[in-house]
């Protein structure tokens, strides 16, 4: 199959990627930067030029930032889409980051309706953060699936920014499945919601000031920043970056998945479980990590039993997708980021 994926820097994306090309699919990527795709190049020297080539995209929230990447495409059979909005610094909510994440979403899909005839499918990232309800907070009584939505209002996601990401993420989704009610296109999306996502970050993109939040707090842990005090844990659930590549891919290529929402979840974390795990695999990390009279980081009130519960069956049953265990994910991130240059 000819595939674009966009975003094709990102960590996510980066094993998407991996996937693709095992797999024998053409790969087209949009990037933001010629250095980038050097950089993406010279990580797969084995591939031809004929299998994974590039397409600059700098801004995806202008206007039909895609147009021209995709235009200049051709026999183009479906479309990844994990582009995020690249913005340092957030003052206004709505322009920084709901407007470019709805305009990033329509935008391609537009561009794939009027250029790429021949596409059947567009898997789109999207987040629990679409899925969650915040307002219920983590320990309510309710098992989360793709049936669920976060109720946000757009006054709402102007109260601050963690409500404001909660809300892109949640608005862009919508956007694409209202696009495919109104417009009806000659592809057919999937959506694919993660919670915090986990697993080994890829060398060649990666240094650690700009690692993805979720990975983060693994380095801030062996950095020792967290021998005072384990900061909360906030989302309890999480997923290993290689099993949601693979959720993406087969969301792709299988057709069961057709306008389906795929909830991609492998179960519970706490922080407090983090640092254990690390501990337990890493002794020679220990002096940087959290003793256990160090407060922090535990489940609510009642352990693990009192948070959400979730329903993950769809990713299981309709993609196939065998999640690997917390500690496995954690050992490969802490070893990358070891190997990627972090003094433990």
């Amino acid at each position: 199959m000819k595939v674009f994926l966009s975003g094709g820097s990102g960590f996510i994306a980066a094993h998407v990627l991996d996937i693709l090309l095992e797999q024998g699919h053409t790969v087209i990527t949009s990037v933001r930067s010629e250095d980038k795709a050097s950089k993406i190049r010279a990580a797969h020297p084995k591939v031809p030029e004929s299998q994974l080539s590039f397409r600059i995209v700098e801004d995806i929230a202008q206007e039909g930032a895609f147009d021209e990447a995709i235009k200049a495409s051709e026999g183009l059979e479906g479309v990844i889409h994990t582009a995020s909005p690249f913005h340092f610094n957030v003052t206004d909510t709505k322009k920084d980051l709901i407007d470019p994440a709805v305009i990033g979403t329509t935008g391609i899909l537009k561009a794939i309706k009027k250029y790429a005839p021949g596409v059947k499918r567009v898997v789109i990232t999207s987040s629990f953060a679409s899925i969650y309800d915040a307002t219920k907070g983590n320990t309510w009584d309710h098992t989360y699936s793709e049936k669920d939505w976060n109720p946000v209002t757009e006054a709402e996601a102007l109260e601050n920014p963690s409500n404001g990401y909660r809300a892109s993420k949640t608005f862009a989704e919508k956007a694409a499945w209202e696009f495919l009610e109104k417009e009806k296109p000659n592809f057919t999306i999937a959506t694919v919601c993660p919670p915090l996502v986990f697993g080994p970050v890829v060398h060649y993109l990666n240094d650690l000031k700009a690692i993805n939040t979720s990975n983060a707090r693994i380095r801030d842990a062996i950095e020792g920043k967290w021998t005072e005090g384990i900061p909360e844990t906030g989302v309890y659930i999480w997923t290993d970056v290689r099993d949601l590549a693979l959720a993406h891919v087969r969301a792709l290529e299988r057709p069961e998945a057709a306008n389906k929402r795929f909830f991609v979840t492998a179960g519970y974390f706490s922080n407090r479980v983090l640092a254990n795990i690390i501990r337990k695999n890493y002794p020679k990390l220990a002096d940087k990590l959290p003793g256990d009279s160090v407060q922090g980081g535990d489940y609510p009130e009642g352990g693990q039993a009192s948070v959400y519960k979730t329903d993950n069956s769809r990713t299981r049953e309709v993609l196939g997708i065998e999640f690997r265990s917390l500690e496995s994910s954690i050992v490969d991130l802490v070893k990358s980021l070891l190997e990627v240059g972090l003094k433990g």
